[in-house]
């Protein structure tokens, strides 16, 4: 299953496909009771894709059997023991996909040319992905965090372990991570390596980094190299060797602290705008302006949803299920939002009072 959605990913989701790419949307459960549900739903939700293929009289028998074999194949791969809040499956000939999301989606079936990358792109920017480096004399570790844990990423060489010619088990053994430890000339080359290394993983897939060790490790660490000039530094040591766990709860309580931070200017920029007049809020505010690349900054409540459709002039409410209902309205505002550069944050629920789940700050 999918979870990094880099820039390369999302273009060659959104490339253009012989009709039909099918995308199929389903919420799921972390949890019982309600994870109980997940098997019948997934198994009902790709029987009707199945069903609206055949009754597609622009899908030939060809393209049916093709695209309904990958989704029997993505429907394979799935793993509902361990399921988040949303699951999408695309499928078209000779090709299939499988994400899980932190982030709730409608359940739904869309036979287009692309495949639908609103929900995926909103998912990520409401799960605000990091990177944990866990630096040791011998071993540096990374880790990809979200919203509630870490798993450790193998990725451009990490974990990292220091080559034996260059290190004395027995020496560790005596003085383990101790400040000795980080004077050796050994220890500089190889968190050297290690600084490199992440730079490159930065680069490729930007995120806030987290960096936990010894005092001594963080000290030498950014004396070695760049890593930690915009990083957050963790004093917590014996990590790189640790459970995701021990890794989350290390860190949890400076991403608490970050979020408070960034909810508090977030709330800072939006009463700045309002005296400004350049402020919007509600869904139809926002869909307008973010058509037309005029919003800089959106603020959205972590679970906001609303159902809307388009009376011609603006987006009204509706109820699920009805005729042309936009159920994923909100994620629609956010994909629009961050492909037209806006800065993007989720914020807790009820923080934008009477902004009605969703407000932003306008370029102009």
């Amino acid at each position: 299953m999918e979870h990094e959605l880099s820039p390369d990913t999302l273009a060659e989701l959104r490339r253009a496909r012989p009709y039909p790419a099918v995308s199929v949307l389903t919420p799921t459960h972390r949890r019982a009771p309600d994870n109980a549900q997940d098997p019948v739903r997934l198994r009902n939700i790709v029987a009707e894709a199945k069903r609206q293929l055949e009754d597609d009289p622009a899908v030939t028998r060809d393209r049916r059997l093709a695209v309904s074999r990958e989704l029997d194949r993505a429907l394979a791969e799935v793993d509902l023991t361990h399921a988040e809040d949303g699951l999408v499956l695309f499928a078209a000939p000779g090709e299939h996909q499988v994400w899980t999301l932190a982030r709730s989606v409608p359940e739904r079936v869309v036979l287009s040319d692309t495949f639908l990358t609103r929900n995926l792109v909103a998912a990520q920017a409401s799960e605000r992905p990091f990177w944990v480096l866990s630096v040791a004399a011998d071993r540096v570790t990374l880790w990809s965090g979200g919203v509630d844990r870490v798993t450790e990423e193998h990725l451009n060489g990490f974990p990292m372990d220091r080559p034996p010619e260059n290190f004395d088990p027995e020496r560790q053994e005596r003085i383990g991570d101790s400040p000795s430890t980080f004077q050796d000339e050994g220890t500089r080359q190889f968190l050297r390596e290690a600084d490199a290394a992440m730079a490159e993983v930065l680069r490729a897939h930007p995120r806030p980094l987290y960096v936990t060790g010894t005092q001594a490790a963080l000290a030498l660490m950014e004396e070695s190299g760049t890593t930690l000039r915009d990083a957050t530094a963790v004093p917590h040591g014996g990590l790189a060797n640790g459970t995701p766990e021990a890794v989350w709860q290390a860190v949890a309580p400076a991403l608490s602290d970050e979020a408070r931070g960034a909810a508090d200017e977030v709330a800072r920029e939006l009463e700045a705008a309002r005296g400004r007049k350049d402020f919007a809020a509600g869904v139809d505010e926002l869909w307008e302006n973010a058509r037309t690349g005029r919003v800089r900054l959106l603020a959205v409540e972590e679970n906001y949803r609303v159902t809307v459709r388009d009376d011609g002039e603006h987006l009204v409410p509706a109820e699920s299920g009805d005729l042309d209902a936009r159920e994923d309205i909100v994620d629609e505002i956010v994909e629009q939002c961050l492909d037209t550069g806006a800065d993007v944050r989720f914020v807790p629920d009820g923080a934008l009072g009477d902004a009605h789940g969703i407000a932003g700050v306008l370029r102009y």
